[in-house]
């Protein structure tokens, strides 16, 4: 897209709802916050962030330095399917007033999330541009369905592989508004796995830790199997106490299935386990650092399958929720995770290993690919979008004006007593004739017909009809 200068600040709303998309979301904040000519940002902050179960994780919002113009209680609290409904219905009762009282040129939407459906769902009513972040990617839960909504919902895509590029295209996206830019995480991440990182794990896992030697684990319910998701979680953490290395274990998200999961977590008395160190949240940074350095990854986060291959740690991947994303060798799928055995296995394999470090999502320069890319939007182009269909077989149905059109011509005939002209149908039926007598002279000749002519045309209009050319004979 060609770079357009508006006469103005473009305003950019940025929307978050919880920890993790704000960790992809976070320095793209910053780059449009370094470009203060160029944008005018604010920050709408919704879902899991203003939760205390979850960490009130707004507050990193805050450290950051980012002014928050609007936060929304937007979560049904329950932990089912039915309060993952409320709560896209309560955001989209709350959203309109916020989104009317800021009125940003484009929103900035990332990822998966329910939350994040309900902000484009608003945004796309009320006429606001969307940019939506990661989308074309594939994974194995609802989570695909809501991804793929929100990338028809939007106007402008940010995506992270060639292959999530391609997924686009196939979904007749255009081209031209789709930017392979890499994972804005990444730009991050591979600047701090160098920094105090014994520091970081004293302080989450004890003094007595040591690079290599411990687990992170993060695990969440898969919405489309809650009950088979719990029992997977159930292995996991048997598989864990019996392997019998210091494990950090985060708190589950917000989706259905997570109390019943927190429940296992306490029945397996994780909180109070020696080998384990139980939170609810760790701040993005210091979390890469743990990652980076962990003996192994389990669980079924995104983040083991895109920012552990960033650092070659070793990733176990249980069950479907990440099927079809791509990954690095670091990573080895259990899918069908039924029972402890095989989990122990599994660490069996892979804890203590290194692999090479993959660069699949991301080269860490995607944040100014993006604010170029957001320069380059022109708030004069059409709001409705468009999409790039293949070619299909014509419409058979039929158009009126088309009929009309194809209904009649004019005969003409020269020769004879008498000049005759009529309005023939495309059936070869005559709809009226008209005759006078043949002038002496080729110059009256001529008049006259043309005469009749334009009384012909003028009649064909009366009955409805167009005159599709004159034939004549002499």
């Amino acid at each position: 897209m060609e770079k357009d200068t508006n006469q103005r600040k473009l305003r950019v709303c940025v929307a978050t709802c919880n920890r993790a998309d704000y960790s992809k979301l976070a320095p793209i904040m910053f780059g449009i916050k370094a470009e203060s000519a160029y944008f005018e940002l604010s920050v709408v902050v919704i879902g899991s962030h203003l939760i205390d179960d979850y960490g009130n994780t707004y507050r990193m919002i805050e450290q950051d330095d980012f002014d928050i113009q609007a936060r929304l209680h937007t979560i049904v609290r329950g932990e089912d399917e039915a309060a993952m409904v409320e709560s896209v219905g309560l955001a989209l009762v709350k959203l309109p007033d916020v989104l009317n009282r800021l009125k940003p040129d484009i929103i900035i939407v990332h990822g998966d999330r329910f939350d994040a459906l309900a902000l484009a769902t608003s945004a796309a009513l009320m006429n606001i541009r969307i940019l939506h972040i990661e989308g074309g990617e594939v994974s194995g839960t609802i989570d695909d369905s809501i991804r793929h909504a929100i990338t028809k919902l939007s106007h402008y895509h940010v995506c992270c592989t060639r292959s999530a590029e391609q997924h686009l295209i196939a979904m007749c996206e255009d081209h031209d508004r789709i930017l392979l830019a890499g994972c804005p995480s990444y730009d991050k991440l591979l600047n701090v796995k160098n920094k105090d990182y014994m520091g970081v794990m004293k302080a989450w896992l004890g003094d007595d830790v040591k690079p290599e030697e411990y687990i992170v684990a993060l695990q969440h319910p898969v919405t489309t199997d809650i009950k088979h998701s719990v029992k997977m979680f159930e292995f996991t953490l048997d598989a864990l106490i019996s392997f019998n290395k210091r494990t950090l274990v985060l708190f589950p998200n917000i989706d259905a299935g997570s109390k019943e999961m927190v429940r296992v977590m306490r029945k397996k008395g994780v909180e109070h386990h020696p080998n384990f160190r139980a939170v609810k949240h760790v701040p993005f940074e210091q979390f890469i650092q743990l990652v980076a350095h962990a003996g192994c990854m389990i669980g079924n986060s995104s983040c083991g399958v895109r920012e552990a291959g960033a650092f070659g740690t070793p990733v176990i991947n249980l069950g479907t929720r990440q099927t079809g994303r791509e990954t690095g060798e670091n990573v080895l799928h259990v899918r069908d995770a039924d029972t402890e055995n095989k989990i122990i296995h599994a660490l069996q394999l892979q804890f203590g290993k290194r692999y090479p470090c993959s660069k699949i999502y991301g080269d860490g320069n995607s944040v100014p690919r993006i604010v170029k890319f957001l320069k380059s939007i022109s708030l004069s182009e059409p709001l409705q979008k468009k999409f790039c269909f293949p070619p299909v077989k014509e419409s058979i149905s039929q158009d009126i004006d088309h009929i009309l059109e194809t209904l009649s011509a004019l005969a003409v005939d020269l020769g004879g007593t008498n000049l005759r002209i009529a309005i023939v149908s495309m059936k070869g039926e005559i709809i009226k004739k008209y005759a006078q007598p043949n002038p002496k002279t080729y110059e009256d000749r001529i008049e006259l017909i043309l005469k009749m002519c334009v009384e012909a045309a003028s009649e064909a209009v009366s009955l409805n009809c167009r005159i599709l050319g004159v034939g004549m004979c002499l």
